[in-house]
């Protein structure tokens, strides 16, 4: 008889390592997105997988609740070690994927004990004397049951909480951190007050309690599991209108940046309308000038009258009184600082592209351009335009050192001034106006040079 039971056994010690494997697994899907070093997170499920299985097979005499405490403590351990970074973000991961392994594991279990309960079966001297493989057959097939069913429900909220967390990369601050985790602090909470009745009672914490407590506690881990996942959504839901807000903020200054602008293009006119006003007697001292075969002054006149134009009506001429502006105002405070500026940048004139959109994409792009060049031993900032066929291209350069950190979910480079200031949302007002005409932007880092190229598509 015993020889048999020793089947049992080895069927019980395969799907508990599997289940071991499968929740490091889940957890490594859970950690991934969340950490720089994509490779290095997959350390952290073997870690949290390599505890459970020396705890397993080791004889220690630990409580199962400690012994998982310690998994997910090797495996906070190691994602700390790895990303050495934003660590209310990792506290808030190993607490709720502590929290979902236990409800979904409890959950899991009354499902399987309502469909089959396999201790009944497994106690008849029927099945345990006449028919042992098929005794085998059916407690393989409740653990094979109850690792599926338990896998489902912790893969789910895992994945729901990963799809639905945005902003995976931004800091979480102590009351984020708090706020996020007291749902899982409350599912625990009572998955204790039920664990700690059942010891009372006199009965195992591995039975399950029948009838009325059954299902008011697998009503409660399920909406405890449902309001980690709904408050992880409504955290994000606050955070992107946040965001909204912000890039509402910022489009408002930029359009007072604008309005600047278009008053200093105004300026121009009117000094221009000034100059040219006076043209008539500016021409009649230089025919008087030379009449008198006063060569020499009349050159000297003339240079200062051509002087006096070019500061007037600026260097940079690209077609559209906007933009001269913004690139002359650029070119200007480049060569204060020394930088190299390079400009062979036209505006379409006569398309559907307008020049407030063209003026936020050069503003927010030069903006980016000229915080990071001075970083570089020869800086410099070069814009270029161009169009094939219907294809409208800006392409802005500027000398870059160091590396690139990029947030996924958005398929834009990571400021380090990101959501302190505003200027991280550069690229995302960017993308924003390329998108509104059908296009979209480019970034390619290579030889020390950022290179950022816009396409607008042209009607």
């Amino acid at each position: 008889m015993v020889h048999k039971d020793i089947y049992l056994t080895i069927v019980s010690a395969i799907y508990a390592i599997v289940a071991m494997y499968g929740t490091g697994y889940i957890l490594f899907r859970f950690a991934k997105p969340f950490m720089e070093n994509k490779k290095g997170a997959f350390c952290v499920g073997i870690a949290y997988f390599a505890t459970m299985l020396i705890l397993y097979f080791v004889p220690i005499q630990i409580n199962t609740f400690a012994a998982y405490g310690l998994g997910m403590l090797s495996a906070f351990t190691v994602m700390c070690r790895i990303d050495r970074r934003n660590y209310k973000q990792k506290i808030f991961i190993v607490v709720t994927f502590f929290s979902l392994h236990w409800l979904s594991d409890y959950m899991t279990r009354i499902i399987t004990d309502a469909i089959y309960n396999v201790r009944v079966v497994a106690d008849t001297f029927y099945m345990a004397e006449k028919h042992m493989v098929t005794k085998i057959l059916i407690f393989g097939g409740v653990e094979l049951l109850d690792t599926v069913i338990g896998f489902v429900l912790l893969g789910i909220s895992v994945r729901y909480i990963v799809k639905t967390y945005v902003y995976k990369r931004e800091d979480m601050s102590i009351k984020e951190m708090f706020m996020l985790i007291v749902p899982s602090v409350t599912g625990m909470t009572g998955y204790g007050i039920l664990i700690n009745y059942q010891t009372s009672s006199g009965m195992s914490w591995m039975e399950p309690i029948s009838g009325l407590y059954n299902g008011l506690a697998f009503l409660h881990f399920g909406i405890s599991i449902i309001t980690i996942v709904v408050m992880t959504v409504l955290f994000q839901n606050i955070k992107a209108r946040q965001e909204e807000k912000l890039q509402n903020e910022l489009l408002a200054i930029q359009v007072e940046s604008i309005r600047q602008h278009i008053g200093q293009v105004e300026s121009l006119y009117q000094s221009i309308r000034s100059i040219r006003h006076d043209m008539t007697n500016h021409i009649i001292t230089l025919e008087r000038l030379y009449a008198g075969n006063n060569v020499e002054e009349a050159m000297d006149y003339g240079k200062e009258l051509k002087s006096a134009l070019s500061l007037i009506a600026g260097e940079i001429k690209t077609g559209n009184p906007v933009t001269d502006v913004i690139l002359q105002e650029l070119k200007s405070e480049a060569e204060k600082r020394k930088i190299h500026f390079q400009t062979d940048f036209y505006y379409p004139i006569g398309t559907n592209i307008n020049a407030f959109d063209i003026s936020v994409i050069l503003n927010n792009a030069l903006q980016n351009a000229m915080e990071n060049v001075e970083k570089s031993k020869t800086p410099h900032i070069s814009v270029f335009s161009y169009h094939s066929n219907n294809a409208y291209m800006i392409e802005i350069s500027n000398s870059f050192t160091g590396n690139l950190k990029w947030d996924e979910e958005r398929g834009l480079p990571v400021t380090s001034k990101e959501k302190k200031d505003g200027h991280g949302y550069g690229l995302s007002n960017i993308r924003i106006v390329a998108r509104k005409y059908s296009g979209d932007i480019a970034i390619d880092l290579k030889d020390d040079e950022f290179r950022l190229s816009i396409m607008l598509m042209m009607e």
